[in-house]
């Protein structure tokens, strides 16, 4: 590439909205290799003038972990939304020298000498609360990352972190196309029997994208894949036995065989993270991780999982011996042994019959816009703020990206955020998430003044896109996904730090991170909330009263099984990073089989790989941290009962604990301890009685 044309590459821009219709794979490595070469040298200058004050380290190092955050951050998003074997090649060109650099300057030691010395310095007591936690940090996580290692234990562990590096990347692209390998094409109309309306819309476009041109709703050909608006209701809907015995075994076999296997992947990324662990002094990797979260210990996070399993396992027991017994009333051969691929399909069943009330009823209820409007008008009466839409004001990725802005009670904006709501597999990565496109924080212009860099989320669903001139109709647990994301959203949005190493997410221990995503669940079965949205997308009828009533008392439909479910892939995940390899004795999969002696009430398939597409902890931020999310929703459910203690019908009271909400868990993010902030948003410590109760666990 000429001079000009890197001067013109889109991936150096560096600040602002990346300008998404400009860039392509081949902008990746020249833009890369040039912003490399000048970190590399402003690191060098940092390091040889470093002063230990605010203005001479904290500063410059945040514009330059600034710069590095933009192009590369615009190159994983990327990633995740528009995969290709281009971006691939050009990612994987890149990834070395983005660790290696990584590497260098979080191990820089005249830096990490610097911050030290501002902790012990006259001036601490001058910082706020929100630059002291910064320095702890930066302290923290260069001891994490080996400042401390010296020559060949230093070299060691770098090495170690540029082939985990590599092996999160190809473990990531190994699960993408494995779920894409496999589809099941059906012909027969025997074959598509109790397959509701939607599904046999979306498995006919799934055809005709496949090349079936002439597939139709009615006639078929359906394709059948593993992304899961396509697999998850085929478990729950078809009655051909053998045809959801193959869909599940290919799914739980997902990249554990072959080109794609996985296996191999999670022994070494085990083996590498157990010996970075020991290079820096810990006995585990667990131990490492829990170093920077909010559980003090794995002896506390265990404590809590075993507490919630004793709640939900005789429950889990129970939810099984019914579901057997009401498939034996049905007449059903396999009643008294159910299989896995007979469980979603059974208890589906039973919950239609139990509540009289199906996904399919629900849907047309749903459609994405409203449930839009229904969101946005929530979160005014709560946090005050106005949600709008701003499509057109930034280029997109792909012409099903919207973008909105966000003003406070002044008609100022303070945030935006791009929404990609719906399932693209041949591109997309499965899952929903929320990303960091640009953070607050107040930077040094080339004048002198300072300016706020507004906060820009990226929200990322997959959700049955429109079929068939129909709108993308949500599920109902699509509609709670799409609450969950909003809420990591508004944590990084709404905040009103301005020191951008602690503004939204930025420091906010990953076990504390789920508490506004979960909190925000709750309002899904809000009486206001969900009849405020819920309207037929034909005829504008609201949701019938009974609708709801039924939805509220199927919530904690099995949740005894639904909690198991969680404490054995955290259970699972502790183990694999805190004991596996210590006597050598047990592959990965018998670890699991063993902690599923009292974690599962249904064993899994010897065959079952489920870890092989495990991302959350082998290619994700989750590595023994999975049981964050039972740790952050026993906040979020004692967050959320401190708005039914004020009166949910309340209206005033409501607006008073939101704004409160907004001012404390929202407004504070990574700048105190997240339990200080807790506190002084309820008042007190949290306590696990509201997720019991909200679970069905333990009687209201």
């Amino acid at each position: 590439m000429t001079g000009t044309a890197i001067a013109a590459n889109p991936l150096l821009q560096g600040k602002g909205l990346p300008p998404f219709d400009q860039m392509q794979p081949e902008h990746v490595v020249p833009a890369m290799t040039q912003l490399l070469q000048e970190l590399e040298q402003a690191l060098n200058e940092l390091e040889t003038q470093v002063t230990p004050t605010w203005d001479g380290l904290v500063e410059p190092l945040e514009h330059l972990g600034e710069r590095l955050r933009w192009s590369w951050g615009v190159v994983g998003h990327l990633m995740g939304v528009k995969n290709s074997p281009e971006l691939r090649q050009a990612y994987e060109a890149v990834q070395p020298q983005v660790v290696e650099f990584s590497n260098r300057l979080s191990q820089s030691r005249p830096l990490y000498e610097a911050f030290k010395a501002m902790a012990a310095s006259d001036q601490w007591a001058q910082f706020q609360p929100a630059q002291q936690r910064i320095i702890e940090t930066a302290i923290l996580d260069a001891e994490l990352s080996g400042v401390g290692l010296t020559g060949e234990a230093k070299e060691r562990f770098n090495a170690i972190q540029l082939e985990l590096a590599n092996l999160s990347t190809t473990f990531s692209n190994h699960v993408l196309d494995a779920t894409n390998a496999f589809s099941l094409t059906l012909t027969e109309t025997a074959e598509v029997e109790g397959l509701p309306p939607s599904l046999l819309s979306f498995a006919a476009q799934s055809a005709r994208e496949a090349g079936h041109e002439d597939a139709t709703t009615e006639s078929g050909p359906w394709r059948i894949t593993l992304d899961f608006p396509s697999f998850g209701p085929f478990l729950q809907h078809s009655r051909r036995r053998d045809l959801r015995e193959k869909v599940y075994r290919a799914y739980i076999s997902r990249a554990s065989a072959g080109e794609y296997d996985n296996t191999p992947l999670i022994e070494r990324i085990l083996a590498l993270r157990q010996e970075e662990a020991q290079l820096l002094g810990y006995d585990s990797y667990a131990e490492v991780s829990l170093a920077a979260k909010m559980a003090p210990s794995v002896d506390a996070v265990e404590k809590l999982m075993e507490d919630l399993r004793q709640a939900s396992y005789d429950a889990a027991v129970q939810d099984l011996d019914t579901l057997k017994a009401f498939a034996a009333s049905k007449g059903a051969p396999e009643a008294t042994d159910l299989k896995h691929w007979d469980i979603s399909f059974w208890a589906e069943r039973q919950r239609e019959e139990k509540f009289t009330l199906t996904d399919e009823q629900l849907r047309p209820y749903f459609p994405l816009p409203q449930v839009l409007e229904g969101l946005f008008t929530l979160v005014h009466r709560l946090f005050g703020v106005t949600v709008t839409a701003a499509d057109g004001a930034a280029p997109v990725w792909h012409p099903d990206v919207r973008y909105f802005q966000i003003a406070d009670e002044r008609d100022t904006v303070i945030a935006h955020f791009y929404l990609d709501p719906y399932s693209r597999p041949a591109e997309k990565r499965g899952g929903a998430w929320m990303d960091e496109c640009l953070g607050r924080g107040q930077w040094h212009q080339p004048d002198g003044s300072t300016k706020i860099q507004l906060p820009v989320a990226y929200l990322v669903c997959n959700q049955t896109p429109p079929v068939e001139g129909k709108p993308s109709l949500m599920t109902f647990r699509e509609v709670e996904t799409l609450f969950h994301e909003f809420g990591h959203g508004l944590h990084h949005m709404l905040t009103q730090v301005d020191f951008a190493g602690a503004a939204g997410i930025n420091n906010v221990e990953w076990d504390a991170v789920e508490l506004p995503s979960q909190f925000m669940e709750n309002w899904c079965y809000d009486h206001a909330t969900l009849m405020g949205m819920a309207r037929h997308y034909e005829t504008g009828e609201p949701l019938p009263e009974e609708y709801y009533e039924r939805l509220v008392a199927a919530r904690t439909y099995m949740s005894g099984t639904a909690t198991l479910r969680q404490l054995h892939f955290s259970w699972v995940d502790l183990e694999l990073h805190d004991r596996y390899g210590s006597d050598g004795d047990e592959t990965i999969s018998q670890v699991r089989h063993r902690l599923a002696k009292t974690t599962t009430v249904l064993p899994p398939l010897p065959e079952d790989a489920f870890l092989c597409s495990f991302g959350h902890i082998f290619a994700g931020g989750y590595a023994a941290g999975y049981y964050s999310y039972k740790w952050a929703e026993v906040l979020s459910a004692d967050a959320f009962a401190a708005f039914e203690e004020a009166g949910l019908e309340d209206e005033a009271a409501i607006a008073t604990t939101g704004r409160r909400f907004r001012e404390t868990v929202l407004a504070l993010g990574g700048s105190q301890p997240p339990m200080e902030i807790f506190k002084a948003f309820r008042g007190r410590e949290p306590s696990t009685e509201a997720l019991l109760r909200h679970s069905g666990l333990v009687a209201a």
